[in-house]
């Protein structure tokens, strides 16, 4: 071969590889994602089947393979076998409790797809851990320890990916090394399986023999399970089914568009546009859209991503749309089909998962997330807690920690939203509490009560602003807390006096008072507080808009409980003051015998002694009355409230 011909021949041969090297590339950026939880009890061995997933397809550096044979020498495993389960388990609790506590993602692809898995943990105490991982996957994998079949933990982990709405769920019957792979025992778990998950509403599963220590029937078949071909599962690998099962995102392109808006994108004033995820659906230029809650109309002109405009973009997608008028459109819209779009409610039936330690307070005020939208929410007394073991509707007057229960819940505003199963983006939605802004829940709406519906605000042409024009003055309320003789009423009272002789119009609502008539049904529970206040609220609010100046004199214990009823009114219209009188001091005083009372035992839940008080963090007004009399508290309050004014 001459020179000429050998470099053409190295050409070519440069040029081939190169082409392939194209096609790979066009091929690998084309594939589909799958994302897939592993779920189910203590020591089934998910981390383990991770693992070998992960070292299947290669996805481990040498370094990594090095180290990971080095712990599973140093964990006790035998020969040169390796523990596969050290790759997922990162913490060291969890190494040495040789259990899963936090939710472990992976991430690694075969040649036909790419997958995030995350890996959930099995104690019942890290149940709302297991919720985190499982609310954007599209596939649940439920391993079952062969050596003991069905447990408490695999229900558990069944009913919260049936009620999360994961469709595509795997029976990995796991361990088969150490049964012999027997088929009998194989089949009487999956039996026993599926008669639970027929009662629970999941309509099929695909069930596999599977070792994820051995590698049996994960990416190849087995030969220790020739009996499993014959099955209605055809012999399928679990690499296999989870390569070609259907993906949620191709689900949601075929329903109709929905695009939660997540912020305004302005970089200039030649371009204006509004950026999401596509949540459902497809858009292209020329579309006829809706935003709501306003209900506007337009047109979208363009769709436009950081790689240039599309024709077309899809559910799962990021892009930012542009419309051919200017209209109302901000964070918390939702943008929508024209000819079909979502609905808007204030009150919702739900089902909970209560992740926080501390138990579910109904009437609280909460914040509510539901896709790009926050707002204000109280949940009411659950209509009933469901108990996994056996499905059976149970009476509850709360939810505990990791319990799941259904309850009505009231928005302070419209929302957007749909059922759940039928979009999760605004049908799914957590529960942040307003002081810690800890999430307290993750809920899923069922459907809007009818009275949201049925009930609407009824246009009025005199206004709060006109009511207050008439009376020359600025409508307030002067929010008194403190303990129970800290001297509310005292120090309230005077400022009502003093702003009368000013010709200011006033109204007292005192925590004792209004107990004899519009809350003489509340008693003193957590929950009774609670509700107490909202009424009060609610009460003050009504004033405020015929222009008053509302003093209120509550305990009213709980900052997240004030911070509601400060939500009710306009900014600038609320002032928290507080009474702060020690403990000590309250007591001596004890006018009304309450405190003696408590001590004894005879009055429960009474604030100081067996029921706490959280003192303000900012009160706009601080009155200490070890160091000012009640006279001196009441000309500094009214300053204050008309200065400001």
């Amino acid at each position: 071969m001459s020179d000429v011909e050998t470099k053409e021949a190295v050409y070519v041969t440069d040029q081939l590889i190169a082409d392939d090297i194209d096609a790979y590339l066009v091929q690998h950026e084309h594939k589909t994602m799958l994302r897939f939880i592993t779920c189910g009890s203590v020591d089934d061995g998910k981390s383990t089947l991770i693992g070998r997933l992960l070292y299947d397809s290669k996805m481990i550096f040498e370094d990594q393979l090095d180290a990971l044979q080095s712990d599973s020498k140093k964990v006790g495993t035998q020969g040169q076998e390796i523990d596969f389960a050290l790759l997922v388990d990162g913490l060291a609790a969890e190494r040495e409790q040789g259990i899963t506590i936090d939710v472990a993602y992976r991430f690694f692809n075969t040649e036909k797809r790419k997958f995030i898995v995350a890996d959930c943990p099995g104690h019942e105490q890290y149940t709302r851990n297991m919720v985190t991982g499982a609310s954007t996957a599209d596939l649940a994998v439920i391993l079952i320890d062969a050596r003991k079949g069905v447990l408490v933990q695999t229900r558990r982990h069944s009913y919260l990916c049936h009620l999360i709405g994961i469709k595509n769920i795997v029976l990995a019957v796991n361990k088969m090394d150490l049964v012999d792979y027997s088929q009998d025992v194989f089949d009487r778990i999956v039996e026993e399986y599926g008669a639970f998950a027929r009662e629970i509403g999941i309509e099929s599963f695909t069930a596999l023999p599977i070792s994820g220590f051995k590698g049996d029937n994960i990416t190849t078949l087995s030969d220790k399970t020739p009996w499993y071909k014959a099955t209605q599962y055809a012999g399928i690998t679990l690499v296999e089914h989870l390569e070609t099962v259907e993906v949620l995102s191709s689900v949601d392109a075929d329903k109709p568009f929905r695009l939660p808006v997540q912020w305004v994108n302005r970089p200039n004033l030649d371009f204006r546009g509004f950026s999401g995820l596509i949540a459902t659906g497809s858009v292209r230029a020329g579309d006829k859209i809706r935003v709501l809650p306003s209900g506007k109309t337009s047109t979208i002109t363009r769709v436009v991503t950081y790689d240039g405009d599309l024709e077309e973009a899809v559910a799962g997608q990021s892009v930012t749309v542009c419309f051919a008028d200017e209209i109302d459109c901000s964070r918390g819209s939702v943008i929508s089909i024209a000819d079909n779009p979502p609905q808007t409610a204030d009150q919702f039936e739900a089902t909970f998962v209560w992740m926080a330690d501390e138990a579910m307070v109904p009437g609280r005020a909460y914040w509510l997330k539901v896709g790009t939208q926050m707002v204000s929410a109280t949940v009411q007394e659950p209509k009933y807690e469901v108990n996994v073991n056996t499905m059976e509707k149970l009476a509850a007057k709360t939810l505990e920690l990791n319990a799941i229960g259904v309850a009505e819940l009231t928005t302070d505003k419209q929302i957007v939203f749909e059922a759940y199963a039928d979009n999760r983006t605004l049908g799914g939605f957590i529960l942040i509490d307003k002081m810690t802004n800890a999430t307290v829940a993750a809920g899923m709406i069922h459907f809007s009560l009818r009275r949201s519906q049925n009930v609407h605000w009824q246009a009025v042409d005199i206004d709060r602003k006109q009511h207050a024009g008439l009376k020359n003055q600025r409508p307030a309320v002067l929010w008194f807390t403190g303990l129970s003789g800290s001297g509310k009423s005292t120090i309230a009272n005077l400022v009502e006096k003093k702003l009368h002789r000013m010709n200011r119009h006033t109204f007292l609502l005192d925590g004792d008072n209004v107990r004899h008539g519009l809350n003489k049904d509340l008693g003193f529970t957590e929950a009774d507080r609670i509700e107490n206040i909202r009424r009060v609220g609610e009460v003050s609010k009504l004033m405020t808009d015929a222009g008053l100046i509302v003093i209120t004199a509550f305990i009213s214990p709980f900052q997240a409980d004030r911070e509601m009823v400060r939500s009710m009114l306009p900014e600038g219209e609320f002032f928290e003051v507080f009474i702060d009188t020690p403990l000590k001091v309250a007591e001596a005083r004890d006018v009304k015998g309450l405190y003696k009372k408590a001590r004894s035992g005879e009055l429960k839940n009474f604030t100081g002694i067996d029921s706490p008080y959280e003192a303000p963090r900012n009160p706009e007004i601080r009155i200490d009355t070890t160091v000012i009399s009640p006279e001196e508290a009441a000309n500094l309050i009214v300053d204050t409230l008309l200065g400001d004014a």
